[in-house]
C-alpha cells in the first residue's frame, strides 16, 4: 500500500468526515479512497480541483491516489504544491517523505521526516518511516534505536514488528530478527510478509504448527492478495525443505501467478531494448568514445541475474581491506535513462555529459559508503542492462558479471519473492527469455570489448573457490588477502535474501536445488533455448 508508514486512507476519510468545512465530494472521494476504490475516487477530485485548484487536502487526496497507482513524480509535485500553499500542513509533507522513500531517495525523505517529527514527535508512523530511511542509506544502529522505542510506545503494531525484523536480520542480529518476525506473527497470524521474511532466511525450518498456520490463514476468507501470495511462497520454502516437491512447486506456482497479475512485464520490449544496445555498441562505438566520461577507479559492478551468486562475490571483495561493500543501487538506472527514448539516447550523449553522469553516480552513492576504503561495490543485478552506460560514464570502473546454471538460477527466481522489481521473475517462461537476452547482451559485450567483463560462474567458485577468488582479485588490481576466503567471517550489513547464506561457509546445495523440480520446469527450458545446452559457455551461434 502506497501509505504503509504514513497516514491510512481509514484515517483520511475519517479526519475529513469529522469536519464540516469540507465539500461533501471532497468526503466522497476520501471514503472512496479509503475502500481502494480508485476508478470512483479520481473523477471526484478532478472535478474538485478544478473548481478549487488551491484546495490542499484535495491535492494531497489527489496525490495519494498518484502514489497508489506507481505514480511518484506525479506525487511528489502535487505535494510540493500542498505544502507550497500550506507549509505547515503536516500530512502532506509525511506523505512527501514517503513518495520520495519509494523513489528511492532515503537522504531526501530523511530531511522531510526530521521538519514532520518536529511537529508530531510523538506519532510512531513518522519514527517507522524515518527508521526505514535510516536502513536504506546504512544507519542501521540509529534504526534499530528508533524501532526499539517504536514498539516500546506502541507494542500491538505486527508491522514495525516485521520491520523490526528486517533492520535486525540485515545486520545479522539473527536470532533477535527471527523472535521479531515471530511476534508480528503472533499479532497478526495472517501477515503473510512476516511468515516469507522467516522463509526468505533460508535457515528456518517451520514446524508442523506453523505449516498449519500457514494453510489455516489461506483457507481464511477476506486475507489480502498481498498476504495470499507471501503465504503460497512461505508454504512453498516449507514443502520444499521436506521433500515434497510436487506440492511445494503448487504453492511456489501459486504465489507467482498471483503476483504476476499485478506486475506489467513484457519480454518482447526486453528482447528490443537488448537487440537496440547490441546494434549501438559497435567496436567503432566504443573506439570514438575513449577517453570520454569519469576515469574514476572507484565502483566495482557486480551484476547479472538475481540469485546468481552475487551477493557471495560481494561479501568476497568487501573482506577485503580496500574495497566496502554498499548494497544494490539504484542511481545507474535513474542516470542512464535521464535522457529518455534510452537506450537510443546514448550515441547523443557528448563527452561532457558522460563525465557528468559518472560524476553524479558518485556523488549519489558517496552516502552509502561508510569508510574510507577506496573502492565500493554496487551489486545491483539489473544493471547488465545498462553494462554499455557504464562503460561509457565509469570507463575505470570494475564489472564483474555473475552467473549461474539457467536451470538453478532462473527456478531459484520463481521460488523468491522479490520486495520490489524483477518483474520478469513470476513466469517461467518470462524468466528464460530474460536470461536469455542476458546472456545475449554480455556475449557481444565480449565480443566487442573482450576483456572488459570478468564473469564468475557459480559452479566454478563452489569447486575451486581460492582459484576463482584469486582471478576475481587480480581483475579488480586487488592483492590477495586470506580473508577473502574467510568471508563468512566478515561482519557487514547484508540487505539481500542471500544475508545468511552469505554468512556461512560455501556450500553446494543448492547447486542442485532445482533437480526435484525438472518435472515442471518444460516452459523454462523451452524458453532458454541454446542457452542452456552451452551453459557455462554463450552459445556458438551468437
Amino acid at each position: 500500500m502506497f501509505l504503509a508508514h504514513s497516514m491510512s486512507n481509514v484515517t483520511t476519510q475519517s479526519w475529513l468526515a469529522r469536519s464540516g468545512r469540507y465539500h461533501p465530494r471532497l468526503i466522497q472521494a476520501a471514503m472512496a479512497m479509503n475502500e481502494n476504490d480508485l476508478p470512483v475516487a479520481e473523477p471526484l477530485l478532478r472535478a474538485h480541483l478544478k473548481e478549487d485548484p488551491l484546495d490542499v487536502f484535495a491535492i494531497r487526496l489527489f496525490a495519494e491516489l498518484a502514489g497508489r497507482i506507481g505514480r511518484y513524480n506525479d506525487a511528489e509535485n502535487l505535494l510540493r504544491r500542498a505544502l507550497e500553499l500550506a507549509p505547515a500542513f503536516t500530512p502532506a509533507r509525511a506523505n512527501l517523505a514517503l513518495v520520495l522513500y519509494r523513489q528511492n531517495r532515503p537522504a531526501d525523505a530523511i530531511a522531510e521526516l526530521n521538519r514532520v517529527v518536529e511537529e508530531e514527535p510523538d506519532n510512531p508512523g513518522h519514527a517507522n518511516l524515518q527508521a526505514a530511511a535510516l536502513g536504506r542509506i546504512g544507519e542501521f544502529d540509529e534504526a534499530i534505536t528508533l524501532y526499539e522505542r517504536v514498539l516500546a510506545q506502541a507494542p500491538n503494531q505486527p508491522r514495525v514488528w516485521m520491520s523490526f525484523g528486517h533492520m535486525l536480520k540485515t545486520v545479522g542480529r539473527l536470532d533477535e530478527g527471527i523472535a521479531a518476525y515471530r511476534q508480528a506473527i503472533e499479532l497478526m497470524p495472517t501477515l503473510g510478509e512476516a511468515w516469507w521474511s522467516l522463509a526468505n532466511l533460508k535457515t528456518v525450518k517451520f514446524t508442523d504448527t506453523d505449516i498449519a498456520a500457514m494453510k489455516a490463514a489461506l483457507e481464511q476468507g477476506g486475507v489480502a492478495r498481498e498476504d495470499r501470495f507471501h503465504l503460497d511462497f512461505a508454504l512453498g520454502k516449507a514443502l520444499e525443505d521436506r521433500g515434497e516437491a510436487e506440492a511445494s512447486f503448487a504453492h511456489y506456482a501459486a504465489g507467482n501467478a498471483l503476483r504476476r497479475t499485478e506486475l506489467d512485464y513484457d519480454a518482447d520490449e526486453t528482447a528490443r531494448f537488448v537487440d537496440r544496445l547490441i546494434e549501438i555498441a559497435t567496436p567503432e562505438f566504443f573506439a570514438e568514445r575513449a577517453g570520454h566520461g569519469c576515469d574514476a577507479p572507484d565502483p566495482i559492478f557486480v551484476l547479472g541475474m538475481p540469485r546468481a551468486g552475487s551477493t557471495l562475490v560481494e561479501q568476497i571483495l568487501s573482506s577485503h581491506s580496500l574495497v566496502e561493500g554498499t548494497t544494490e543501487l539504484p542511481d545507474i538506472p535513474a542516470l542512464a535513462r535521464r535522457e529518455g527514448n534510452y537506450p537510443l539516447s546514448l550515441p547523443g550523449l557528448t563527452a561532457e555529459q558522460l563525465a557528468r553522469r559518472g560524476e553524479e553516480f558518485l556523488r549519489r552513492t558517496r552516502i552509502q559508503r561508510k569508510t574510507e576504503r577506496p573502492y565500493f561495490i554496487d551489486k545491483l543485478p539489473n544493471n547488465w542492462m545498462h553494462a554499455v552506460f557504464i562503460m561509457l560514464a565509469l570507463p575505470g570502473a570494475k564489472i564483474v558479471d555473475a552467473r549461474r546454471h539457467p536451470l538453478g538460477c532462473c527456478f531459484s527466481n520463481f521460488k523468491q519473492h522479490f520486495a520490489r522489481g524483477q518483474a520478469f521473475a513470476y513466469g517461467l517462461e518470462d524468466m528464460g527469455r530474460y536470461y536469455r537476452d542476458y546472456v545475449r547482451l554480455m556475449a557481444h559485450l565480449d565480443r566487442v570489448r573482450p576483456g572488459r567483463v570478468h564473469r564468475v560462474i557459480y559452479e566454478n567458485m563452489v569447486e575451486d573457490t581460492e582459484a576463482e577468488v584469486r582471478a576475481l582479485l587480480d581483475y579488480c588490481g586487488l592483492a590477495f588477502e586470506p580473508a577473502c576466503l574467510e568471508f563468512h567471517r566478515t561482519e557487514r550489513a547484508v540487505r539481500t535474501p542471500s544475508s545468511e547464506q552469505v554468512r556461512r561457509p560455501i556450500f553446494r546445495e543448492g547447486t542442485e536445488a532445482h533437480v526435484p523440480f525438472e518435472p515442471w520446469l518444460g516452459p523454462l527450458k523451452a524458453a532458454l533455448g541454446p542457452v542452456l545446452a552451452a551453459y557455462p559457455d554463450n552459445p556458438e551461434a551468437w
